[in-house]
């Protein structure tokens, strides 16, 4: 039997109720989802390059990636992780394809 699809959901922090509901949608489509941490508090610099670290084996596990970009927003983290996601072979999609 083949494995469901897996999808690495990338975005700024500002967007985590977009982000949640493309882990929703794409669930909801038979596709395993990794997605960025969420923290209720601030977290400390050290946390915060851990955190992205985390994320970039997250893409190394996905098939492909899936930016949540509202307005064609995409920060500084987000664009290193397009970065290292194309540089690893993966397809990388928007959901605000806007300037992109």
């Amino acid at each position: 039997m083949d494995r469901p699809e897996i999808v690495c959901i990338c975005g700024s922090a500002r967007f985590v109720s977009q982000m949640r509901v493309a882990n929703r949608d794409l669930t909801l489509a038979g596709v395993i989802v990794v997605a960025p941490a969420e923290a209720d508090e601030p977290i400390t610099e050290e946390q915060k390059a851990a955190l992205g670290a985390l994320h970039l084996r997250k893409i190394d596990l996905a098939d492909r990636v899936v930016v949540v970009n509202p307005g064609g927003y995409v920060g500084e983290s987000t664009s290193r992780e397009i970065s290292y996601a194309r540089s690893a072979g993966k397809p990388v999609s928007f959901t605000d394809p806007i300037g992109r």
